[in-house]
């Protein structure tokens, strides 16, 4: 069973930023693509931003130009780095790879002043 462990969230001020990691118990890491996905309370999950296996990069309208996916496959471990914070990124972020049923548990990033 492979895991997915996300950490580095918390409460930043609105401009702030936060960068978030997500372990992956799979020593092939490299040959899977990964993807973020956050979920604010009352809403639906949102993508946030993917990176496949060949370090293709895609972003969530709402994130773009903020927000930078990165993966170190040596580390099995994968980032998202978020830059210029807003209250509405507010939300519970998880990480997953995608094509499996894996995902991690979450970690919640809170923007507020």
């Amino acid at each position: 069973q492979v895991q997915l462990v996300e950490s580095g969230g918390g409460l930043v001020q609105p401009g702030g930023s936060l960068r978030l990691s997500c372990a992956v118990s799979e020593s092939r890491f490299g040959a899977y693509d990964m993807a973020w996905y956050r979920q604010a309370p009352g809403r639906q999950r949102e993508f946030v931003a993917s990176i496949t296996r060949y370090g293709n990069i895609e972003y969530g309208d709402p994130v773009k130009g903020r927000f930078t996916i990165s993966r170190d496959n040596d580390k099995n471990t994968g980032y998202l780095q978020m830059n210029s914070l807003k209250p509405e990124d507010t939300a519970v972020y998880s990480c997953t790879l995608p094509y499996t049923t894996y995902w991690g548990q979450g970690t919640q990033v809170t923007v507020s002043s």
